[in-house]
């Protein structure tokens, strides 16, 4: 199990947002997160790269990492093997595309001059951005930088991605073409935890379906069928 949370309870500060979560992952496996703004989709996902920590909960393990006892300096470790994609894109705009996805991997321990642009091309391929590598982040559409964070995200070959709302800032068109691209990551082993508001696309990339709501979160794949979700 790639994840595995048991009555695990979540706090904003002092706030409990989410109480008595179960929520598993597995390899492979494509996860959608839905909800209202502030249901605890955004506080959930920051649990899983340590940006939040837990401190209540039977089990809360990641990669074999156990979440209530990770110590600070066995974070970047583990983030390592995570992919995170934000609504944002949270590209460095002083440098270009290539330079952003250089950045990644020199602050990741990869030294070789070679092997660093033979991935940094292998991923540009893979999001259909090979043409753009010289490019300036500002010269980009939004569909594109949102590629470019997909690369970044998948550089150190992740077993997960955690994608917050990362269709939010992007028209339909784009935004299918962004979750067809994370369906077919997840379809090489790498599993993909996404948070959405982007409900048509529940039925066209089918996946796994969590929903918070009431400060809890409740898998309801079982509920969704082609007239899509309960209305959040």
């Amino acid at each position: 199990m790639f994840i595995e949370y048991k009555n695990v309870n979540i706090y904003q500060e002092d706030v409990l947002v989410l109480g008595n979560v179960d929520f598993n992952v597995d390899e492979g496996e494509f996860i959608y997160i839905i909800g209202h703004v502030g249901s605890g989709k955004s506080s959930l996902l920051k649990t899983l790269y340590c940006e939040l920590d837990i401190h209540e909960g039977e089990k809360a393990g990641i990669l074999e990492r156990n979440l209530l006892k990770i110590k600070r300096k066995e974070v970047p470790a583990l983030r390592k093997e995570l992919g995170i994609i934000f609504q944002d894109f949270q590209l460095l705009h002083d440098r270009s595309v290539y330079k952003n996805l250089q950045f990644v991997l020199k602050s990741t321990g990869w030294k070789n001059k070679k092997d660093i642009n033979e991935r940094i091309d292998d991923v540009l391929e893979a999001v259909g951005m090979a043409d753009k590598k010289e490019k300036m982040p500002y010269e980009l559409s939004g569909g594109e930088q949102q590629r470019i964070a997909i690369a970044r995200a998948i550089l150190n070959k992740p077993r997960i991605i955690i994608a917050d709302e990362p269709t939010g800032n992007l028209d339909p068109e784009t935004a299918d073409n962004i979750v067809s691209l994370l369906k077919q990551i997840s379809m090489t082993g790498t599993a993909v935890v996404m948070s959405t508001h982007n409900i048509p696309m529940l039925d066209k990339y089918p996946g796994i379906v969590y929903q918070c709501k009431d400060g809890s979160i409740t898998d309801v794949t079982d509920r969704y069928n082609r007239l899509g979700i309960e209305n959040e």
